[in-house]
């Protein structure tokens, strides 16, 4: 159906009130009233007539024009929730419908962009990286769930100032972020050692000057590449070492055999000397290999029974609790070393044999294992360094233990954690993950 203007609807109006107003006084005159009279009626006629004809629509008008009036004020707000309900044949009934899919596009858009907003912050709020927002008057706006626990023990941020908050921080990592320091700090907590890098960067939001500052962890990170790194230097000495001590060692041999042909019993013991710290290099750089060349953990389900029967002959301990019914998931070869390594420091730390512990948990998340005993503990000092390659407290300590448990840990996706008991002594404990195949019943 064509549209009819407002213009054209106007003009028929007056067009047919000047018909009436000027067909009046003809008529009037024909029955012999005054030209005066009649064309003075005519014009009231025509008057009454247009205002009578036009009121309905100016009406109209005025109820559009309100409507759309309204629903630009609700745009101006930010509401794109309300539609016109104008069923008009002209451009007022045009201009509604091209109001509605306006706003029907700009809900859309809202729809999206909160999604997306969604989307951001379930990220921001799950990411490991810390992150604050703080504004020009210092006040923390905005603040994700690891900036939570890592500076405020999991309580809210908004609105606290960073004077308030770097108080209750370790002082290294409180003085890094009030020097607006960018790179590396580490500190001490709860005698674990913590290595995270901090970056700072400024923007304007509001006109108003911001600042975010990026909080990530680091230990695992520089831990695992400096632990690459003494592989590497392991490998090039092993390397080296063996080069040198195969021929050592034949040379030594041949020697003892010309020394006994020679009948000669102190030059043979010189060269059994030689044959024997030879072979003591060579056992030695044999357990820095094996460090160095950890295979991957070949994992499968293990009973925690036919474990511990394994461990008890070899160095005795008391079993804490009972062994969980689901059995563990591992390299059965790899936990068995690693564990009897810590039983073996535990023996070796001054501890009584009934005080040394292992005790084995298990939860839908994953396996936790618990050595403890009763010995001389670790100063703070040896806490964060007793992981390290070659770090050992022993005289004849070849700082390989600890290390190694590391590995095999890391290598399964694990952690591993060293803190002094109450009371004396040391616990490590060493938590593994379900593997993703390998799902909790």
């Amino acid at each position: 159906m064509p549209r009819t203007s407002v213009e054209g609807r106007i003009f028929a109006c007056a067009l047919f009130a000047v018909a009436i107003g000027t067909g009046l006084p003809f008529a009037l005159q024909e029955l012999g009233a005054d030209a005066r009279l009649a064309w003075s009626a005519g014009l009231l006629l025509a008057m009454v007539t247009t205002w009578l004809l036009l009121r309905p629509l100016t009406r109209s008008l005025n109820r559009a024009l309100s409507s759309l009036q309204s629903g630009l004020l609700n745009f101006r707000d930010g509401d794109f929730s309300i539609s016109l309900a104008l069923k008009r044949n002209d451009q007022l009934g045009e201009l509604a419908e091209l109001y509605n899919e306006v706003g029907e596009i700009l809900r859309r858009e809202r729809a999206h962009i909160h999604q997306r907003e969604l989307l951001l912050d379930t990220v921001i709020q799950s990411s490991p990286l810390a992150l604050l927002l703080i504004d020009h008057s210092e006040h923390i706006i905005y603040a994700n769930t690891s900036a939570r626990h890592l500076l405020h023990g999991g309580r809210p941020l908004q609105g606290h100032t960073l004077a308030q908050i770097l108080p209750h921080c370790p002082p290294e990592l409180a003085q890094a972020i009030e020097k607006k320091q960018d790179g590396l700090t580490s500190y001490l907590d709860k005698e674990s050692s913590h290595t995270l890098h901090i970056s700072n960067s400024t923007f304007v939001l509001n006109s108003q000057k911001h600042r975010l500052i990026l909080l990530r962890e680091m230990t695992r990170e520089l831990t695992r590449a400096e632990v690459q790194v003494w592989k590497k230097v392991i490998r090039l000495i092993s390397h080296e070492l063996n080069n040198s001590l195969a021929p050592i060692s034949s040379m030594a041999h041949s020697g003892k055999m010309l020394s006994e042909k020679l009948h000669s019993e102190q030059l043979a013991g010189v060269f059994d000397v030689i044959a024997e710290r030879c072979r003591h290099l060579t056992d030695f750089t044999q357990g820095y290999a094996r460090f160095a060349k950890l295979p991957p953990p070949v994992c499968e389900e293990v009973s925690w029974h036919k474990l511990v029967s394994r461990l008890q002959p070899l160095q005795p301990f008391q079993l804490q609790g009972n062994v969980p019914a689901r059995p563990g998931y591992f390299d059965p070869a790899q936990m068995e070393q690693a564990l009897l390594n810590l039983l073996k420091n535990a023996a070796e730390s001054g501890s009584a044999e009934e005080e040394i512990t292992l005790r084995i948990e298990t939860d839908v998340h994953g396996q936790l294992l618990t050595v403890s005993d009763r010995g001389t503990g670790m100063s703070e000092k040896v806490l964060q360094q007793a992981l390290l390659p070659f770090f050992s407290t022993k005289p004849q300590g070849v700082g390989l233990g600890l290390a190694l448990c590391r590995e095999i840990v890391d290598a399964h996706d694990g952690q591993i954690q060293l803190h002094n008991r109450a009371g004396g002594g040391l616990q490590i404990s060493l938590w593994l993950p379900w593997a993703k195949g390998n799902p909790a019943h």
